[in-house]
């Protein structure tokens, strides 16, 4: 018994030890390094750091810069959410109850973005912005609607909404398999009772789809949260650098033209302790709003 015992927690520490190393070097250690980085002046290549206490921190609150850049995140974060839920929702819906024979080519159609890198999207829609030979302003004059069409992304009032649209486009096949693997496990018999109770299919939607994949639906608005207030940067710096003046700069693009284009290595750091904080705090937040007993019928 002893021996079991034994032999089970080392099995255990093989397992989990590897796996802790790699979560401490890549994960704990550069926390703790911009933590800690945040207390200097450094440009980030030099030997000489200098201590300048929570001077950053004092600087980060007076950057007229930093709110708009909240700003510009949480409006990425509220436009995704809502956009790629509703699409996702809707696709998994379609593929999953209604008798569609090419069903799994269409999973194939929409989840191909997802294996596209940020940067290959981000070029893409670039062309698709483009004033001249662009699809979007194309379309539009074909249209007749050439009043319409504008340098989508060299403008401060439509540069930012332009990312929505292909950060959208990338994310909704990863969350349409995800809601679709809840939907298949839903029992027929939930439905074929409320055919007989009489509803109708918006009510069996919302009073029995959407409960009973609610989990899927909680994991994906968090998964989408998260990756937009600590990845969103990266589309920004490959279609507008933060520009035009500032007006698409997220924290993430901010702390990277602080950090590796103007040398401010600390102040990049107090950027991500910041990013870090706002984002467990929606998280939290969000964790209490969406909280809800587990439904079962």
């Amino acid at each position: 018994m002893v021996q079991s015992k034994k032999q089970k927690y080392t099995f255990l520490a093989v397992c989990l030890v590897p796996t802790f190393i790699m979560f401490a070097i890549f994960t704990l250690y550069p926390l703790f390094s911009g933590l800690y980085y945040s207390f200097f002046d450094w440009s980030g290549s030099s030997a000489n750091r200098e201590f300048i206490g929570f001077d950053n921190y004092i600087r980060l609150f007076n950057d007229a810069i930093i709110p708009h850049t909240i700003i510009h995140d949480y409006f990425l974060v509220i436009t995704k959410v809502i956009g790629i839920m509703i699409m996702a929702m809707f696709i998994a819906v379609a593929l999953t109850q209604l008798k569609i024979t090419e069903a799994p080519f269409y999973r194939i159609v929409f989840f191909f973005p997802n294996i596209m890198s940020v940067v290959v999207i981000g070029i893409l829609w670039t062309f698709i912005y483009n004033p001249d030979l662009g699809l979007v302003n194309s379309a539009l004059e074909s249209i007749g609607l050439d009043s319409w069409a504008k340098p989508w992304l060299g403008s401060e009032t439509w540069a930012l909404p332009s990312l929505v649209l292909p950060s959208i486009w990338a994310g909704i096949g990863l969350f349409m398999l995800m809601l679709m693997g809840g939907i298949s496990n839903i029992s027929k018999s939930y439905y074929e009772t409320a055919d007989i109770d009489g509803a109708t299919e918006w009510q069996k939607f919302w009073k029995v789809t959407v409960p009973l994949v609610w989990p899927q639906i909680k994991i994906s608005i968090l998964y989408i949260v998260i990756t937009t207030l600590n990845g969103s940067f990266i589309i920004v710096q490959v279609m507008t650098g933060g520009g035009p003046n500032n007006s698409t700069h997220v924290m993430g693009s901010y702390l990277y033209q602080q950090a590796f284009v103007q040398y401010n290595f600390g102040y990049g750091a107090t950027i991500g302790v910041m990013i870090l904080a706002l984002s467990l705090i929606t998280v939290l937040l969000l964790q209490l709003i969406m909280r809800r007993d587990r439904v079962e019928y």
